[in-house]
């Protein structure tokens, strides 16, 4: 039996069995076998050398963005509006076969943007080289997912179902739960509230499954199953995503209102490039050299979800060896108090500061004062070298 039939049997024995108190460790076993399951058919098979025709493009500026969708939705026509590269739109389903990425300039940053192949139902399975589109989804700092008005609830459910089954979690943040694998201890459960949703035993029996015998386990919050399986198996992508509605003219205005007031939605273009800005969170940094004018044509773009946006993060975007020689910097802008504020390399900047770098100075090699303090002289004062009397 292969892997994908052996998922639509536990699935359908999932549905077959009634949820209640005495079978919730019964499905929490069969959710651990099927996230296993799935991670197999992400693998590569065995003996491959891993060739082939893939969609992935060089990352290119200070943010990637993929648009997501079924196919004739749009994405090829929005790219082209967006970043003026032409990509190929007509009436037929799977007009675009590869990945066409496009530049968007937009408050002085580069934001790449790519147009997919649409996916439809089953993609995580390989139907219609959907692994290749999801992968490339996963690099991104940001999926645009593009929907038909007319279908969106129904399109929505199975794209986002679709993207959670390959490890995808849309608008969601990491689990606040610390996981350590041990070599020997046994297991250590403990949490920090009540919880309701999982307990000790089902924690042990899903470890278990996992063939985990000795872990450190510290629940932050009252996190359910999917969870804590999500934490065991350790690869999947929080990734933010806006719903971009198309073909709106063809619904009427009660259900433009009721789309509109759902959440992370956009109806319209312009409010698009702004909502984009907000949701990869770029910050852009400007340098100041000592004596002179700030530089404000090249910044410095940081992001918290690429490296950081502290002052360390800043000098590390820089030059790595930068960090050590810094003594402090001064900040203008939002995030400093007053102008300027002298700050240290964990003060995190914000969207347009103006930061100029102090470095240290060297020692001098003859020293200061009356006497020398560095020499290969000996330490005694008596034995010192004086320097010729002041001349008054």
């Amino acid at each position: 039996m292969g892997i994908l039939e052996r998922i639509k049997e536990i699935e359908a024995e999932m549905a077959r069995t009634q949820k209640n108190k005495a079978t919730e460790y019964h499905l929490g076993q069969l959710k651990a076998k099927i996230a296993k399951l799935r991670t197999q058919l992400l693998e590569p098979p065995k003996g491959s050398t891993g060739g082939g025709e893939g969609f992935e493009v060089t990352k290119f500026g200070h943010g990637r963005v993929a648009l997501i969708g079924f196919p004739s939705v749009g994405k090829s026509t929005l790219l082209t509006m967006l970043t003026g590269t032409h990509s190929e739109a007509a009436s037929y389903e799977f007009t675009t076969l590869t990945c066409i990425p496009g530049i968007i300039h937009y408050n002085d940053t580069k934001i790449q943007l790519l147009d997919l192949p649409g996916i439809i139902e089953g993609a995580s399975e390989g139907k219609g080289r959907g692994r290749q589109v999801i992968a490339v989804a996963k690099s991104s700092d940001l999926v645009l997912m593009v929907l038909d008005a007319s279908k969106s609830e129904g399109h929505r459910q199975i794209l986002t179902r679709e993207l959670e089954a390959v490890g995808l979690r849309l608008n969601k943040r990491p689990p606040q739960i610390y996981f350590k694998r041990k070599k020997t201890g046994g297991i250590s459960f403990n949490s920090m509230i009540p919880l309701t949703h999982v307990d000790e035993k089902l924690c042990y029996q899903i470890l278990h499954e996992y063939k985990i015998h000795n872990a450190e386990v510290l629940f932050r919050e009252d996190a359910t199953v999917d969870d804590f399986i999500d934490v065991i198996e350790g690869n999947r992508k929080y990734i933010k995503c806006v719903y971009v509605y198309n073909k709106i003219d063809v619904v009427g205005i009660d259900d433009v209102d009721k789309l509109a007031r759902q959440p992370n939605s956009l109806l319209n273009l312009d409010r698009l490039l702004a909502r984009m800005w907000e949701e990869m969170g770029l910050v852009r940094v400007y340098t100041k050299p000592q004596g002179q004018q700030p530089d404000f044509t090249d910044p410095v773009v940081l992001s918290t979800d690429r490296g950081g946006c502290t002052v360390e993060d800043f000098c590390n975007h820089i030059h790595r060896s930068l960090v050590k020689d810094v003594k402090y910097v001064l900040v203008w802008g939002t995030s400093a108090r007053h102008y300027p504020q002298h700050c240290g390399l964990g003060h995190v900047l914000q969207d347009e500061d103006v930061v100029q770098i102090v470095k240290k100075k060297e020692k001098e090699e003859g020293g200061r004062g009356r006497f020398k303090s560095h020499t290969n002289a000996p330490a005694r004062i008596s034995d010192r070298e004086k320097k010729a009397p002041l001349k008054t």
